[in-house]
């Protein structure tokens, strides 16, 4: 479920001034300070942004058959599953497989209008979270909607599970739908977030793009005066050269 090259990142580096990008920053810091999390908002290409786009090639028959070497590998893991363990052991083993999960869960929700909404979340908060966050920016918090894996599409139903549990570590893409009951012909087709959100677009570029100080090689390059003063210092140095050896007073 994660995105290996998104469209977004293949960008443009353009000059950013100091002043633009302490804009962002604060901007940035406001909606921070709003929804409680660092947010990210960007649109998608239309080929990334289709639930379907996933390969149609498929695997060859054999891929699928049970060999003798599956057989054993089974039947050796049953084996040790059958080696007591006391309770103790156990924590300790789910203890130590804990510690080296990552801390953080980057989630992707892909709207129906090509934008995507990132956040950062705690692999241990529970998808509750995720959906209060979208009740915050969506245009529509009055309509019911839902939220879905793909492929295959299996509809997110168990918000208390944590982000560990769901398999969004270290991230994942969810899929966003406005739930419209079956025979309405009133489906919503505006916009999936709000406009301050949407303002968002590209902030983070800009607040990390400020224009630098120019270096004081790049300044003396710059300055007019300073290579032609140079250059005629050296010139009257030239000038003043002693007599040469072969004038005889």
């Amino acid at each position: 479920m994660i995105e290996s090259s998104p469209s977004w990142k293949r960008r443009r580096f353009i000059a950013v001034s100091p002043m633009e990008s302490e804009l962002a920053k604060g901007k940035l810091a406001a909606a921070r300070e709003k929804y409680g999390r660092d947010i990210r908002v960007f649109e998608t290409s239309l080929a990334s942004a289709t639930p379907s786009n996933v390969s149609d090639t498929e695997e060859a028959d054999d891929f699928y058959e049970f060999t003798a070497e599956d057989y054993f590998r089974v039947l050796a893991s049953k084996k040790e599953d059958k080696h007591l363990k006391t309770k103790k052991i156990r924590e300790a083993e789910e203890a130590a497989r804990r510690s080296r999960i990552p801390k953080q869960a980057v989630i992707r929700v892909r709207f129906p209008d090509n934008f995507t909404l990132e956040a950062s979340f705690h692999s241990s908060e529970t998808l509750q979270t995720l959906f209060d966050l979208l009740t915050k920016v969506i245009a529509r918090s009055d309509l019911p909607f839902y939220l879905y894996t793909t492929p295959p599409k299996k509809q997110i139903k168990d918000f208390s599970q944590d982000f560990y549990s769901a398999g969004f570590v270290p991230g994942a893409i969810v899929y966003f739908s406005y739930g419209v009951p079956k025979g309405d012909d009133g489906a919503y087709t505006g916009p999936s977030l709000q406009e301050e959100v949407v303002s968002l677009k590209g902030l983070e570029f800009v607040a990390q793009e400020a224009a630098p100080e120019p270096t004081p090689v790049e300044a003396a390059a710059m300055s007019p005066s300073v290579v032609p003063e140079q250059t005629e210092q050296k010139r009257s140095e030239k000038k003043q050269v002693g007599k040469p050896k072969w004038l005889k007073m």
